[in-house]
């Protein structure tokens, strides 16, 4: 798992370290010193930590005019014993939500499992973003299968074009317009 790094090809257009509107404003990575492990397992010290054993991510971009959030994610999702939403929640997406952001793209392939509980943390997300959306952008076909156990689809959108965007090689801009045309045509 250490060799799975962070997207970097939007880099030089956004850092969440070096903006102070960020919940990650002045956070700092090594890059080489491996400390954060899920089970046991050493990843890559770019990611950064919002508080769970398990689940780590990478704020990739944002753009507050657009009040657009793109967040990439690695690890096991557990909703059941670490409560992974809520620290997602507090310490991430309630801070970037009261910045502007409405409209957040989850970019999942690194997510390996999915736990589920209740989904009330979901339910205030989608009721935070209003006039917004959720984005799951290529999550594995089993971890759908298990959020949607958990009604988790029902705040957040998945599947279909949604698991063949090939999102690298987008500029960020470019992929929030796309996936907005693909959520704007399910929404009617």
């Amino acid at each position: 798992m250490h060799t799975i790094e962070p997207h970097y090809n939007w880099i030089d257009q956004y850092s969440a370290s070096e903006d102070p509107r960020s919940p990650l404003f002045e956070a700092e990575n090594s890059l080489d010193t491996f400390t954060n492990t899920i089970y046991g397992y050493y990843i890559h010290p770019q990611w950064d930590s919002l508080d769970s054993d398990t689940l780590f991510l990478k704020i990739l971009f944002v753009d507050y005019d657009e009040g657009i959030g793109i967040i990439e994610l690695l690890g096991e999702w557990n909703d059941a014993i670490e409560n992974d939403v809520m620290q997602l929640k507090r310490n991430i997406i309630d801070l970037m939500v009261h910045e502007g952001i409405r409209k957040f793209i989850l970019v999942g392939e690194n997510v390996f499992n999915f736990h589920g509980s209740d989904d009330s943390y979901y339910e205030e997300w989608f009721e935070d973003v209003e006039d917004g959306w959720i984005a799951g952008l290529n999550f594995a076909e089993h971890v759908i299968r298990e959020m949607r156990q958990y009604n988790v689809d029902s705040y957040i959108n998945f599947g279909g074009q949604l698991d063949e965007l090939p999102w690298r090689t987008y500029a960020p801009r470019k992929l929030f317009k796309a996936v907005d045309k693909i959520i704007g045509h399910r929404l009617g």
